[in-house]
């Protein structure tokens, strides 16, 4: 009975605190009243909520996403054979591998971010063999293996996690060539890598073992492997860290694909997450992860002709919504596995392959900031987007280094929103607000509104002052941004420019069609937020 009272006063407390007009007319499309001072707390997240990807493809040099072709420029067909299944029109590129102790403007711009967890991994992770010594690699990879990682290049890795406050999570090495004869994981590999990051000084917060186990071959282990052989991996993963890394968590099971949209054919040997985490002995993790895309990008629609969506699905209620539907999926597995642990989705983007050729432009950032938005409120601990800097998805472009329309709103979070998180309560058709304590202000509340609808205005009723920040664009597919009505950009010398407000009195705030608002709220003596 006592909870039930809690949660009518909670509930009534919301009520008051954000309430909701929804207009049916074409004039506008909805009307929001907000309250910061009295919006209840739900939970906290970790102070590194907001982290990304470098894929170890990037790390090592290989064949990655290739960019789609331009417009009348004829596409380069590369089709891949995974599993048995040929993946029409999956294209690929060959990169050099990538300068992370050198890279100045990349180190600029990740650092604005922290703090942070980078995570290398991927699926090339999983057949990546370390060569551990100082002279020159083998010029092709060991048998079982598909790429080579050298000790300059790891010590790259660990530099530019140390350069830009973030800490350091990893996979590593499981394909044929990790394995003993018996088809056992051999750790050999796993541990070196863990001891000669410990000698240049840096350290490995977390690790998953294998880099989305339930696909199978696909994504390199060995074919017909199993959940009994997961389970017997598993167990010499946790005995490797009990002896060798004692204070690094252990993540996992880090599946994908399971929540009701196709990303892999089910021929491709998929193994169910509930099959993997009922082996024998029962795998266990201090952090449970998942990834969650989507759909699948152009580049892989040859595996599922129903999968994939279209420019003009992206502000669309249901398309956004998939983010929960995968969420609670999830959720319901960590339950019931293990109970209480953190929720960390490992990877996350507008869609698996590499991204569509849109997600580079501002209208795949209402996803990226109301996924954050969302996700916080409903329990994900960390959200890792991929990739930092690499194909379609990326925050920041590969080929130019310039920032994308995300990496800004991205980086208006990192400064604004806080780790405890506020209810606005529900969002609304076309318009969703969400709330944290703003970061660093004791009693200060951050909100961010996303009008959705592309062509009418939204209304955001404040009961105080505010600061305010709108990202906007003058076409939705633009691969520039404007905040408050100025465009983005980097300044000479790779210097970021001040994102400078403007400023908001207490009362009705119009929010332009197509638009995101950040808004800081310093004077809101928010009772939730005093000691946040």
């Amino acid at each position: 009975m006592l909870t039930r009272r809690a949660d009518l006063g909670r509930s009534a407390a919301i009520m008051l605190a954000a309430t909701a007009v929804v207009s049916a007319g074409p004039a506008s499309a909805a009307a929001v009243r907000i309250a910061p001072g009295e919006l209840p707390a739900v939970r906290k997240v970790d102070p590194r909520f907001q982290s990304y990807n470098v894929e170890t493809v990037e790390v090592i040099g290989g064949r990655f996403w290739a960019p789609y072709p331009k417009p009348g420029e004829a596409a380069k067909p590369d089709p891949l054979r995974s599993g048995g299944v040929d993946i029409a029109g999956a294209m690929f590129r060959k990169r050099e591998p990538l300068d992370l102790k050198h890279d100045r403007r990349l180190r600029v711009l990740a650092k604005a971010l922290g703090p942070a967890y980078v995570r290398v991994s991927g699926a090339w992770a999983n057949s990546t063999y370390f060569h551990d010594a100082d002279t020159p690699p083998p010029a092709t990879p060991p048998a079982g293996y598909q790429g080579v990682l050298t000790r300059p290049q790891w010590a790259g890795v660990v530099d530019f996690a140390q350069a830009t406050d973030a800490e350091l999570v990893v996979s590593f090495p499981v394909s044929d060539g990790a394995r003993n004869p018996d088809g056992a994981w051999n750790p050999d590999q796993a541990r070196r890598m863990i001891r000669y990051t410990h000698d240049l000084g840096g350290k490995l917060y977390a690790a998953e073992l294998i880099n989305e186990p339930n696909v199978g071959p696909a994504v390199g282990l060995p074919k017909g492997y199993d959940a009994a052989r997961f389970a017997q991996d598993v167990a010499a993963f946790r005995e490797l860290v009990k002896t060798d890394a004692p204070d690094m968590k252990t993540v996992g099971p880090g599946s994908t694909g399971e929540a009701g949209f196709i990303l892999f054919p089910p021929k491709m040997g998929q193994v169910p997450t509930e099959a993997l985490m009922t082996a024998d002995p029962a795998p266990k993790f201090d952090i449970f992860s998942y990834h969650f895309y989507g759909t699948v990008s152009k580049r892989c629609s040859g595996m599922d002709k129903s999968a994939g969506v279209t420019p003009d699905q992206a502000l669309t209620e249901a398309w956004l919504a998939r983010a929960d539907q995968t969420f609670d999926h999830y959720k319901a597995v960590r339950d019931r596995f293990a109970p209480g642990a953190p929720i960390w989705i490992t990877e996350m983007a507008e869609a698996a392959c590499g991204g569509d050729q849109w997600a580079a432009t501002w209208l795949d950032t209402f996803r990226y900031v109301d996924q954050m938005g969302r996700l916080a409120k409903r329990g994900a601990d960390v959200i890792f987007h991929n990739t930092l800097s690499a194909s379609d998805y990326a925050l920041i472009d590969d080929v130019t280094n310039q920032p994308r329309p995300s990496y800004w709103a991205a980086l208006l979070w990192r400064n604004l929103m806080g780790e405890t998180v506020l209810d606005a309560g529900p969002t609304q058709p076309g318009l969703h607000v969400y709330a944290h304590c703003l970061r660093d202000r004791p009693g200060g509340v951050g909100l961010v509104a996303i009008n959705l609808d592309k062509t009418a205005p939204a209304t955001l009723e404040l009961t105080a002052a505010a600061e305010r920040y709108t990202l906007s664009a003058d076409e939705l597919q633009s691969s520039t941004v404007k905040l408050n009505g100025r465009t983005l950009g980097l300044l000479p010398g790779d210097k970021l420019p001040p994102l400078t407000p403007v400023k908001a009195g207490k009362g009705k705030l119009n929010l332009a069609p197509a638009s995101i608002t950040f808004l800081a709220i310093p004077g809101a003596g928010s009772k939730a937020c005093r000691a946040a």
